[in-house]
């Protein structure tokens, strides 16, 4: 039976720890009990941990073995604000199938509204991240960065940096990845209402790349899951 995963909140040693909220849901939710065993994620490995103490808001366990654990791979996705409860979908899920790195973007479609929010939501994110990644069994959770303007975020990215748009009608995400030569991969998602023209030129003259998912209209979501599972069976 695959034990369950939990990225620890603290290590020390040969001993880690789950605080907080963390801690609450094993402790009550799952009826956590001491003597029990999980697979436990430090950071650097995963290791298997018995519970040696638990209280309602800390659990500490005693690691031991190392056990097998899949590295992050080097994606990294740009995704413009959109509505919250979509985002975080595609938070969950693009974490889930192994981004490395989520990084909101105010665009010039982003409604104004949540654009002033934004900074507001990234604990409620990064939680939302940790959750998937311990779901998933990643070894660790990834980078949920605070918002970035459109311009910041352009000239920010190193390695492949791939733009998808709906304008792009000739080069499909696959040909762009497959033209890559290593190293960090980047994602950049347009808004609801997709990018404005000036925009993809200051990706263009930034040196993106841009691609198309297809002819198919996507919602924003659907169009980071795509592309983030599209993009990690290429780098697998």
């Amino acid at each position: 039976m695959t034990r369950r995963r939990w990225i620890a909140d603290e290590v020390s040693g040969h001993r880690a720890a789950l605080i907080g909220s963390h801690a609450q849901h094993l402790a009550h939710v799952l009826r956590g009990r001491i003597g029990q065993e999980f697979d436990v994620a430090t950071g650097d490995d995963v290791r298997r941990g018995r519970i040696t103490s638990i209280t309602d808001d800390r659990v500490e366990f005693e690691l031991g073995a190392a056990v097998p654990a899949t590295p992050a791979l080097a994606l990294t996705l740009f995704l413009s604000i959109f509505k919250f409860d979509r985002m975080e979908w595609a938070f969950e899920k693009c974490v889930e199938l192994g981004a490395r790195r989520i990084v909101p973007v105010v665009a010039h479609r982003t409604e104004p509204h949540l654009a002033k929010a934004a900074a507001k939501r990234v604990e409620r994110w990064q939680r939302i991240a940790l959750q998937a990644s311990e779901q998933s069994r990643r070894k660790s959770a990834p980078e949920i960065l605070q918002p970035l303007t459109l311009h910041t975020a352009v000239t920010s990215a190193s390695g492949t940096r791939i733009v998808l748009a709906e304008s792009e009608e000739e080069v499909m995400l696959q040909d762009a990845l497959q033209a890559r030569t290593g190293g960090e991969i980047t994602l950049a998602f347009g808004p609801e209402g997709g990018w404005t023209e000036s925009e993809l030129r200051s990706f263009q003259g930034a040196g993106w790349i841009a691609a198309s998912l297809g002819s198919t209209i996507l919602r924003a979501e659907t169009a980071a899951i795509a592309a983030t599972a599209i993009t990690l069976a290429e780098l697998q």
